[in-house]
């Protein structure tokens, strides 16, 4: 599966890049595929392992954080393997074909 989310911490003032850096630092520690951009986080695995890696993202965040605001999105496909990078290499196929 794939899961792209986005963690906001609330009541720490405008600044929150350190805390966004401490969430994503997990995801990469996790060894699994991932992916950031400048609005989400994408992670690629097993329910379970996903699922879990964004418990503890937003964990480290919420331990500085009052409050915490999640978005996720996720795309479920049994059997598939490497959705992080072929989807994004089949569209740039489609647009080489011009």
């Amino acid at each position: 599966m794939l899961i792209a989310f986005s963690i906001t911490p609330l009541g720490v003032g405008e600044s929150v890049g350190d805390l966004v850096a401490d969430a994503v630092r997990v995801v990469r520690e996790s060894g699994l595929p991932n992916r950031t951009d400048a609005m989400f986080t994408t992670v690629e695995g097993e329910w379970d392992e996903v699922m879990a890696v964004v418990k503890r993202a937003v964990d480290v965040v919420a331990a500085e954080a009052p409050r915490v605001s999640l978005v996720l999105k996720a795309d479920l496909r049994p059997g598939v393997t490497d959705a992080l990078t072929a989807k994004v290499a089949h569209v740039e196929a489609r647009l080489a074909e011009g």
